[in-house]
């Protein structure tokens, strides 16, 4: 064996304690890897599990398991950014392309689902995912807090009045989201955002904690001058903005017209929010990176599709 990596394989094992003999001896007795054990495809093919008897439910599932993979991988990179006590244009730069092309990849993909089912099926097996909905992605939201500064996800109604020092107790309940079920005037949650903050509502305070100073746009303002006035920059964080807050949210929505808006009458979400409303960005004008794009921009996001 080459004596430099037998020398640094002792370091390693030394470092934390281990003996470098017997873990060369475990090599003896393992198995050599193959793809379907690295990928674990046999457990992978067997996380879709239907409800009904339609087949076309087994194209709403995995097109939804493939979004979360997706997620997954964006938060991945994000995470590699905020992390990093003093992060490097060039880093930020690589990651932020890679994040874009997923969210690309999730955009350009919704056609799938979009032209995939047959409508009559869609229609008689969502029936028995109701009160779940895609509202309740938590990888999602997680990606809306790492992406942007608290405020910039407050309701539009409330953005104004809410102070960016406020607890993260109240900027929660004041979440663009909220809308899609919540009654302001009462205060009354709908059972699908009930259950949904049962299950994650302290972990996303938790994250939102970390990512209130390492989120992608507060990172970007840490860059250099010259980084945060390049043009390719620029362009690339607003290629992502718009992407996720305008192109993904309206695929999402054109998607959901397609099966739900028949015959001229809007049917309810499973989850039972006002999706029209809750999903089109005209209305809630959500927007990573508000400095990079102008007043009229602004004005007009999400009207001029």
């Amino acid at each position: 064996m080459n004596s430099e990596i037998t020398n640094q394989l002792k370091e390693k094992y030394e470092a934390i304690d281990q003996d470098y003999e017997t873990h060369l001896e475990g090599l003896l007795h393992g198995k050599p890897i193959n793809y379907w054990d690295y990928i674990q495809t046999d457990a992978l093919l067997n996380l879709q599990i239907q409800r009904t008897v339609f087949p076309d439910e087994m194209v709403f599932i995995m097109y939804h398991q493939i979004n979360e993979l997706l997620f997954k991988m964006i938060l991945g990179e994000i995470d590699q950014i905020a992390k990093e006590s003093k992060v490097s244009t060039d880093v930020f730069t690589s990651k932020l392309m890679r994040i874009s092309r997923y969210f690309d990849m999730l955009t350009s993909s919704f056609s799938i689902m979009k032209d995939g089912m047959d409508v009559d099926q869609y229609n008689k097996f969502r029936t028995t995912l109701t009160p779940a909905s895609g509202f309740q992605s938590a990888q999602y939201r997680k990606i809306e807090f790492a992406s942007t500064e608290l405020i910039n996800l407050i309701d539009k109604r409330f953005r104004d009045t809410i102070d960016r020092n406020s607890s993260y107790e109240n900027a929660f309940e004041h979440l663009y989201w909220q809308a899609a079920g919540k009654d302001y005037k009462t205060g009354k949650k709908s059972y699908l955002l009930t259950v949904f903050e049962e299950k994650y509502k302290d972990e996303f305070i938790r994250f939102t904690k970390f990512y209130y100073t390492n989120n992608l746009w507060t990172k970007f303002k840490t860059l250099p001058k010259e980084s945060r006035e390049d043009k390719e920059l620029i362009k690339a964080m607003r290629h992502y903005d718009y992407t996720v807050n305008i192109k993904w949210v309206m695929a999402h929505y054109n998607t959901a017209n397609h099966y739900l808006n028949i015959g001229g009458k809007t049917a309810e979400a499973t989850g039972g929010s006002e999706w029209v409303k809750y999903m089109h960005p005209k209305y809630q004008k959500r927007i990573f990176f508000p400095e990079l794009w102008s007043e009229k921009e602004i004005q007009n996001w999400g009207t001029n599709i």
